[in-house]
């Protein structure tokens, strides 16, 4: 019995091996459990999904503070109305389709996004690039966004009249046709209620002014928003906003 005392004793004053003795191994098991099956570990959030703007000048806040063009607002109103979404804005000043077609790749392979929204060609159309290579340009970065599981949103600009009737309208046309083919819902004209007003362009004729900033963010908003949601989700979103119709 003195000697069955002792064991006790002796079992009773050992030390745990480490900080945190038996807490810790278990804490440290689930940990690698978690890793094994892919799990997150309790309480981790998931990344928020990421909506990726690849632009010109129009959606770089051309002539302003970068937190006054649509595109921040946009994340502001995301924020504002429930949605987790972040908003990455990849848009250069004097872009092409053609150097959006070459930029794209490492953006979405460095964003992943779940949205991208595709607003070039007005700088096509102002030098003159023909409008057969805009559009495979266009279906390019499509096909391109959605082969990596994003959804698409492409955004239409128009020409200032003095490009002629003829050019302007086939250049208009190929949003369409490109939106058309691929399936992909199409912003009409960006600069719908915007372009033709001296009170809401610049002097260039070309850009917005900060004011007018808040009416492209309605031009884009309802088209973009039931692209937010996951495939299969009602209109009645489960934030409680209702969704307009494309």
């Amino acid at each position: 019995m003195k000697v069955f005392r002792e064991r006790r004793a002796a079992r009773g004053s050992e030390a745990p091996s480490g900080p945190g003795g038996p807490r810790r191994s278990a804490g440290l098991r689930w940990f690698f459990l978690t890793v094994l099956l892919g799990l997150a570990p309790p309480g981790s959030a998931a990344p928020a999904p990421v909506v990726l703007v690849l632009g010109d000048s129009l959606s770089a806040a051309h002539g302003m503070e970068i937190g006054r063009g649509w595109v921040a607002l946009l994340q502001a109103r995301l924020a504002g109305e429930g949605w987790p979404h972040r908003v990455v804005n990849a848009s250069i000043g004097g872009d092409t389709t053609r150097g959006g077609r070459a930029r794209l790749g490492a953006a979405l392979e460095s964003h992943r996004p779940a949205l991208v929204v595709i607003e070039l060609g007005g700088n096509d159309g102002l030098r003159g690039i023909a409008v057969e290579e805009t559009g495979r340009n266009l279906e390019t970065m499509v096909r391109e966004a959605r082969g990596v599981g994003a959804r698409v949103l492409l955004v239409g600009i128009r020409l200032p009249p003095n490009y002629g009737p003829v050019y302007g309208d086939r250049f208009s046309r190929v949003f369409e046709e490109v939106a058309e083919r691929e399936g992909v819902p199409l912003v009409p004209f960006l600069l719908e209620g915007v372009g033709g007003n001296p009170e809401l362009m610049l002097e260039d004729g070309i850009h917005p002014r900060p004011e007018a900033q808040p009416r492209l963010l309605e031009n884009v908003w309802p088209r973009l928003v039931p692209l937010l949601q996951e495939p299969g989700t009602p209109t009645e979103s489960v934030t409680g906003h209702r969704a307009a119709a494309p």
